[in-house]
């Protein structure tokens, strides 16, 4: 969506870089365009060959994945395609120790790989895990929220990537390639209907030649799940079902005018509608076994919980907004209307130009231009409960009713309060917008000799907006703001501007065909610029000494740089076994939090003392992330390479690990660097081609030892660091961090005769228990489990349609993926309101039935 006209000046200064960028390529191209086409290079190739062998750009260049001396686990194009794999969450099932979290607040997802990653609730963390879109590094998660198809493969690298992937790779990368255009044409059509949340699938391609030159593809797929998230009956909602619609639209061109040069140019756009940011969110009812009401004014308002103490059941209670909340929003905002009913929408455009230009049969340019413009915007309550009517202990304490109490001090709750209304309090309507332009250039080299080197440098620049309205006081229970009406607290407006420069190189030495000693350094120079407007504050806030209506924080500024080396030696001592040994580094950067909730930012910046601005501006800071360690392992193809058998022993240690928790009684985020984390363990993954013909199986299996290995200091229930109830979780299990974890799988195709062919697959995913949130020893822990996918499918030898039932998690065990305090829960207090311990934990889809027909031309 374009805005305002700074917003489209913006965007055209983005495309005349790509145009400079492709122009002065072309221009080194031209000389050679008169050369006669070869069809056979007409189009870009697929990245597996006609012999199975799975090429990974794992060092960004095309190498056997048995080969590369680096750990890396792919989900390759057949497994996507017949296992419904199109959401980031369902890669998971093939890798183990990757975490997944969909939805929420903050950045909208995160990713968490060996116990390492980033916190969803933050917008403002880089991934640890780094997303590697067609080779562009996208820093939103609201990515993981977006679907993805037409996948060619998908990789995932292990450990910190810091050399050849730009920046903030500290824990891993995640790379989606999609498919490019075909040397033949070729169409494919494909519907699906998915019988437990309700979901229809449409979608297809068209790929193949244009001219002898130019390769084009073009594909589609449209979503519409109704039940994506299914509320519990009892649930003062609108959408007893929350559903979610999405669009995806890719055109990809690929040009070949000469032997010297080639250009690949990806443009995509996914749109997406739901009823509401959180996902699968169930509530853990904590140790004093209850339901904990919704604690307001320090008691002088509670709503009752409303939901129950069955947080495995897949039915949710996610309520509106309650009416003297929800009734006038602040503008400018699209929940200008929506009268207390969550929904959300996602705008993004990703557009991508990859080119090639061979100066010799030795050394090569290769630019890659990446651009991404999104906008996202959504309204929910975060407190996670509440029904009315709403009741007052502290009425109770003064000897009076309720209703009276309300009438006196609370008189807009007491105009709407009534039994069942909706009691959903903690509203926000966060519009999250990105505009990221980034631009790569690598030189390298093919020598013939024993010495060959990649150079390369890399920019990044970025937007950031993260504007909020939002009720964490919930003032408007007393009444709207007396000047504008708003029934809303404060909006607050977040820019931050952001840039890296970033210059690497390698080297690689081979001196023989059995050794190879390679290694590089990369430097990233971080800025970071922030400030924060606030446009809006309710008049009785302001009372109370919080920052002022049209207040700016003026800038805050952070900066940081980086050198991370590495080095890995890589033996082959037989033709199909290689050992290789690395010591790496990674880095990301740290940074400006821009949490959600910033009630005490906003008090410490509405002071008139400079001194206290100052310090509330440096409080916002966080460091930067470091990680350092290495891995030994081996990968080998045996018996006569039908099996194929790769093992890693890592350790990694990683210090100023970025974390951010919640704290439910303060409703405050708490942005913090741990002093050291470490991981360390040991991936094993096996195929084997059995004598049986058409059958095949997999496996995977990772020991996990990650734990805080130094002092990491967390605030206590009070949410102030420095007092007496502060939490030092040195020893402590880092959370998504299962001891065990790993899968096994198999795929049968055989024919039946008639011309058709029986295809059966299975895959048993296994995880250990592990904690699911990182504030104090005490957390939620999710028990050890197991998911169980299956499919069969039968279809002509010449594979021109197929018939096929897909069920993913068929024995449907909903597992916690990672946990938080529930806002609003009571302190100690002296009113008979039991402390409140409910727990908000975010959960796994569960089981998914899939009838699917394909159709290919």
């Amino acid at each position: 969506m374009i805005g305002s006209t700074s917003e489209l000046r913006s965007k055209r200064r983005i495309v005349q870089m790509l145009m400079v960028s492709v122009s002065g390529l072309c221009t080194l191209a031209l000389p050679q365009v008169a050369h006669a086409a070869d069809p056979a290079v007409a189009t870009t190739p697929d990245t597996t060959n006609t012999g199975g062998e799975i090429l990974v750009t794992a060092r960004k260049e095309k190498e056997s994945l048995q080969e590369v001396p680096v750990t890396v686990s792919v989900v390759d194009k057949k497994t996507i395609s017949e296992y419904h794999i199109e959401h980031v969450a369902d890669v998971a099932e093939r890798v183990p120790t990757l975490q997944v979290q969909v939805g929420g607040s903050g950045s909208g997802g995160s990713l968490t790989l060996r116990g390492i990653g980033s916190s969803a609730i933050s917008a403002a963390f880089d991934s640890a895990v780094a997303f590697d879109y067609d080779g562009v590094q996208v820093s939103t998660m609201r990515m993981v929220q977006v679907g993805f198809f037409d996948t060619q493969q998908v990789e995932v690298l292990k450990g910190p990537q810091s050399l050849y992937f730009g920046k903030s790779a500290s824990g891993g990368v995640l790379a989606i390639n999609s498919a490019d255009p075909t040397r033949t044409w070729e169409a494919e059509a494909r519907a699906s209907y998915e019988f437990a949340e309700h979901g229809t699938l449409f979608g297809g391609h068209v790929s193949g030649p244009l001219t002898d030159t130019l390769g084009i593809r073009v594909a589609a797929q449209y979503n519409d799940i109704t039940h994506y998230v299914e509320l519990d009956p009892t649930t003062p909602a609108v959408n007893k079902n929350r559903g979610l619609k999405d669009f995806v639209g890719r055109l990809t061109l690929a040009w070949d005018p000469s032997p010297n040069f080639t250009a690949n140019f990806k443009f995509q756009y996914t749109g997406s509608t739901n009823n509401g940011a959180i996902a699968q969110s169930a509530i853990d009812c904590g140790p004093n076994g209850q339901p904990d009401p919704v604690w307001l004014f320090s008691g002088a308002v509670v709503f009752p919980a409303g939901y129950g103490c069955n947080s495995n059941n897949g039915k949710y209670y996610l309520p509106d907004t309650t009416p003297a909340l929800a009734a006038s929003v602040p503008k400018p905002s699209a929940a200008v209307g929506y009268n207390g009913v969550p929904f959300g929408y996602t705008d993004l455009y990703f557009a991508r130009l990859k080119m090639e230009y061979k100066f010799s049969d030795t050394l090569k340019l290769t630019s890659t231009s990446g651009f991404v413009d999104l906008n996202a915007q959504d309204v929910d309550n975060y407190s996670y409960g509440g029904v009315g009517p709403a009741y007052s202990p502290v009425a109770a304490a003064l000897g009076m009713t309720s209703a009276a109490f309300f009438a006196a001090n609370f008189p807009a709750l007491a105009a709407t309060n009534g039994v069942g209304i909706p009691g959903g309090v903690g509203t926000s309507d966060p519009v999250n917008k990105l505009q990221q332009y980034t631009q790569e250039l690598r030189l390298t080299s093919n020598f013939k000799g024993p010495i060959n080197f990649m150079l390369g440098a890399y920019y990044e620049n970025r937007w950031i907006e993260f504007r909020t309205s939002q009720n964490a006081v919930n003032i408007s229970l007393i009444a709207p703001d007396p000047v504008t009406g708003y029934t809303w607290d404060y909006t607050k407006d977040q820019i931050t501007k952001a840039s890296a420069d970033s210059f690497f190189g390698s080297l690689s030495y081979k001196p023989t065909d059995q050794i190879e000693l390679s290694g590089g350094v990369r430097y990233t120079n971080e800025v970071k610029r922030s400030d924060i407007d606030i446009p809006y504050m309710h008049a009785f806030l302001v009372a109370a000494g919080f920052a002022p209506s049209g207040f700016n924080s003026g800038e805050i500024r952070f900066q940081d740089s980086n050198w991370s080396p590495e080095v890995t030696l890589k033996y082959k001592p037989a033709p199909n076994f290689n050992i290789f040994a690395s010591l790496k580094t990674g880095f990301k950067s740290g940074g400006i939090d821009n949490s959600a909730l910033p009630s005490n930012q906003l008090l410490g910046f509405g002071s008139s003392d400079p001194a206290v601005r100052a310090a509330t501006a440096a409080g916002l800071i966080f460091r930067s992330e470091k990680a350092k360690g290495g891995e030994i392992g081996f990968k080998s193809e045996l018996a006569d390479r039908t099996v194929t058998l790769n093992a890693t022993a890592f350790y990694y240690v990683i210090n100023g690990l970025q974390v951010q928790n919640f704290n439910p009684q303060t409703v405050q985020f708490e942005t913090l660097n741990a002093g050291q984390a470490t991981t360390a363990g040991l991936d094993v993954e096996t195929k084997w081609r059995t004598p049986v013909p058409g059958l095949m199986f997999s496996g995977n299996l990772t020991y996990l030892d990650a734990k805080y290995t130094a002092d990491f200091i967390t605030p206590g229930p009070d949410g102030v660091l420095g007092t007496a109830d502060d939490i030092n979780l040195h020893g402590r299990a880092l959370a998504n961090a299962p001891h065990w974890s790993g899968n096994v799988a198999f795929d049968y195709v055989a024919e039946v005769g008639g011309g058709l062919k029986l295809g059966l697959g299975g895959n048993v995913k296994y995880s250990g228990s592990y904690f699911t949130n990182n504030a104090t020893f005490t957390d939620y822990v999710q028990n050890p489990f197991a998911t169980v996918d299956a499919r069969i499918s039968i279809g002509p030898d010449n594979d021109r349609w197929s018939l096929a039932v897909v069920g993913t998690d068929i024995n449907g065990k909903i597992y916690t993926i990672n946990s938080g305090g529930r806002p609003f829960l009571a302190p100690a207090n002296t009113l008979g309101v039991p402390v409140g311990d409910d727990i908000i934990l975010n959960q796994n889809q569960g089981r998914q039935v899939f009838l699917e027909a394909k159709l290919r031309f």
